[in-house]
């Protein structure tokens, strides 16, 4: 579980929430065999409280919970400039055509359904995780080429020849 990219500075952090103990165990079990770092909430409320400390690279967050549902956690997190490129996989035992439009109107990026099925929670972790490099790395170089316009700008106006 402790691989390192080759081309980013750690290893993948993906936080699962579930107030089910034996649920968190069984998913932290089935990502094991990624190259990952796994972190655990048991609300929504301490999952909040998490990523306001350390920002993960994914959140599977469990639908039905005390204190917040996963519906609510999901709203706030894309609903913050600073969370809302984290990408969620919400984990329900919901499959309701109005839980999943809740789900989507909430800002989930993806779904999967309980009872999970460990090859299908790999793909889509691994899918996910994959996303969200690229899309880092897109901005880090979005950022770079907007620092060099800037300095090219500057040139440009500095020479009166």
């Amino acid at each position: 579980m402790t691989n390192v990219n080759e081309d980013t500075q750690s290893i993948p952090l993906v936080l699962v929430v579930d107030d089910n103990v034996q649920n968190l165990e069984l998913i932290q079990a089935y990502l094991e065999e990624l190259p990952i770092q796994s972190a655990s909430a048991h609300d929504g409320q301490e999952a909040l409280e998490y990523v306001r400390k350390q920002e993960p690279d994914l959140i599977l967050l469990d639908v039905m919970m005390p204190k917040m549902s996963g519906f609510e956690v999901c709203r706030r997190l894309k609903s913050n400039p600073k969370t809302s490129d984290i990408p969620i996989i919400m984990v329900t035992a919901l499959n309701e055509l109005g839980d999943i439009e809740r789900g989507i109107d909430s800002g989930t990026d993806d779904f999967l359904t309980k009872p999970l099925n460990k090859w299908e929670l790999i793909t889509r972790v691994k899918t996910m995780l994959k996303l969200k490099h690229l899309s880092d790395k897109l901005e880090r170089t979005l950022a770079y080429l907007s620092e060099i316009e800037a300095q090219a700008g500057k040139l440009e106006g500095g020479s009166n020849d």
